[in-house]
């Protein structure tokens, strides 16, 4: 298993709806370790560089409304496979089609409103993570339990 770093935000919806706490739990009880964390006002600069992908869909200006509307809460996991183990642990873009267990099945109905963002590969983590923090505001450390959680560790 490769050890990754990927960015997780909490998006307006889910600041607002006070569920940061549990959608970071929910993270860190997979043993996924918390690297840069960070409440914020997302800039129209950098949702449009965040979502540059999508510039040109219909839904493109909803998105940029809504990341800008409410700050979120951003962060940078890191562990063993941690980009597959998140978008996982999130579950699939449409609440209605996402598993029980997962947050999006257990606390979002509209794909719209699903409240959390994890990269989907390697290469968009490593751009989005680049996007939300700087190298100085990523911490590096290892924690006492990390041989409970990985074999070899």
């Amino acid at each position: 298993m490769a050890i990754e770093r990927t960015l997780v935000l909490v998006k307006p919806d889910g600041v607002q709806r006070g569920l940061a706490g549990e959608v970071i739990s929910r993270f860190e009880r997979t043993g996924l370790r918390l690297t840069g964390i960070k409440l914020m006002q997302v800039s129209q600069d950098l949702a449009t560089r965040h979502y540059a992908e999508h510039n040109g869909k219909p839904f493109y200006p909803g998105l940029i409304s809504f990341i800008t509307s409410s700050p979120v809460v951003a962060m940078v996991l890191e562990g063993p496979d941690a980009i597959k183990t998140v978008r996982k642990i999130m579950g699939v873009t449409k609440p209605a089609e996402a598993a029980p267990g997962t947050i999006r099945g257990d606390l979002a109905v509209d794909m719209g409103r699903n409240l959390v963002h994890g990269s989907a590969n390697a290469d968009d983590a490593a751009r989005e993570v680049g996007l939300f923090f700087t190298d100085s505001e990523l911490v590096r450390y290892k924690r006492s339990n990390e041989g409970w959680i990985v074999e070899g560790a």
